[in-house]
């Protein structure tokens, strides 16, 4: 045998190898993913509790709508304020899961955008982003009655007006572990799997 043929033999054995660890790794990624709970919404401990009324705002959409925060909606529809600006990224990415979580959830939830700052900036910012359908106030005592201090942060309001659930949000599942912690009667996800239900 020649050391070309040698070679090859050996660097096929190492290729085989290699796989075989890459098959083994991404085996236990799966095994983690299914033993790791989500964690859902990061909670601050600031602002409103969970479970309290929140306080009545009137507030006007960049569209010039009047639009009752925190009062009892006769619709029956629960209302989930998305706290975002024009200049985090992270809010950027976030805005299609939101637009298709309203579309998706439209039949108990009403979306509103809400931050504070020059209206002007915040047209472009919905105009770029194709939000003309999804209601944006823009209202600084909004934001101080929820303490927001990270984006982009939610608040989830039921239809009595009562907080159901909120915390930064930064994907898909923190945004669904809001609806969750509603549905299941709990203040986060993190709070269901701290006691074990």
């Amino acid at each position: 045998m020649t050391a070309l043929a040698i070679s090859n033999i050996v660097l096929w054995i190492v290729v085989l190898a290699l796989l075989a660890v890459v098959l083994a790794l991404t085996r236990q990624l799966g095994v983690l993913h299914e033993r790791i709970a989500p964690v859902g919404a990061l909670m601050l401990n600031r602002g409103l509790a969970v479970g309290e009324q929140a306080p009545v705002l009137d507030v006007v959409d960049l569209a010039g709508a009047r639009v009752s925060l925190g009062s009892p909606r006769s619709d029956g529809k629960s209302t989930l304020l998305l706290f975002v600006s024009p200049t985090c990224p992270v809010c950027k990415s976030l805005l299609p899961v939101v637009k298709s979580s309203g579309k998706d959830e439209r039949d108990w939830l009403d979306v509103i955008l809400a931050s504070d700052g020059d209206p002007d900036e915040h047209r472009a910012f919905a105009r770029a982003n194709g939000l003309a359908g999804v209601p944006y106030v823009v209202s600084a005592p909004l934001g101080m009655t929820y303490q927001v201090s990270r984006l982009p942060f939610a608040a989830l309001l039921d239809e009595a007006g009562v907080l159901r659930a909120r915390g930064l949000v930064n994907s898909r599942e923190h945004l669904e572990s809001l609806f969750e912690a509603k549905r299941l009667g709990v203040a986060s996800i993190q709070d269901y799997f701290a006691k074990g239900k």
